[in-house]
């Protein structure tokens, strides 16, 4: 049996399998694309390779809304604490609190645990925006990738 979490009044969250993997190999490429673009990086072959080769299902959770495929959202375990990745949403639901709730619940587990989180995300992106309502802040950041990292609540930096 699928355990499924509420995140949101219409949304969603189930654990993932091998038979997610493409649906998210595409929606990273369409989600990812203008960022990659602007960086002069984007190769649609790369992208979507670079998911298939660390995808790993039982660290990943798809989000649905309204019963259908939406995205997903992957917590891996790090040295000290979590890694927040692949966190893709189909573009039709950006800015409208989906993003948010999903990012809540996992924050809620993570802070309950008393971990870490870090991520990194594109230079110039704007889910920096959403990260950092929910407490990520600056670790460190190159040409392209920006790392962000959120102590639990509560809990001192």
């Amino acid at each position: 049996m699928t355990t499924i979490t509420q995140v949101g009044e219409r949304t969603t969250l189930r654990a993932a399998t091998r038979g997610d993997l493409e649906a998210i190999v595409e929606l990273r490429a369409v989600v990812m694309r203008p960022d990659l673009e602007r960086l002069g990086r984007f190769d649609g072959r790369r992208v979507r390779q670079r998911l298939r080769d660390a995808y790993v299902p039982e660290h990943t959770s798809v989000i649905l809304h309204d019963g259908t495929f939406a995205g997903s959202v992957a917590l891996r375990p790090g040295d000290d604490g979590w890694w927040l990745e692949h966190f893709y949403l189909r573009p039709d639901l950006h800015g409208n609190g989906v993003g948010s709730a999903v990012l809540h619940t996992l924050l809620a587990g993570t802070d309950a645990a008393a971990a870490t989180v870090r991520l990194n995300v594109l230079q110039g992106s704007p889910a920096r925006r959403l990260y950092e309502r929910h407490g990520f802040v600056l670790e460190s950041e190159d040409p392209v990738d920006v790392f962000l990292v959120r102590r639990p609540a509560g809990h001192a930096s």
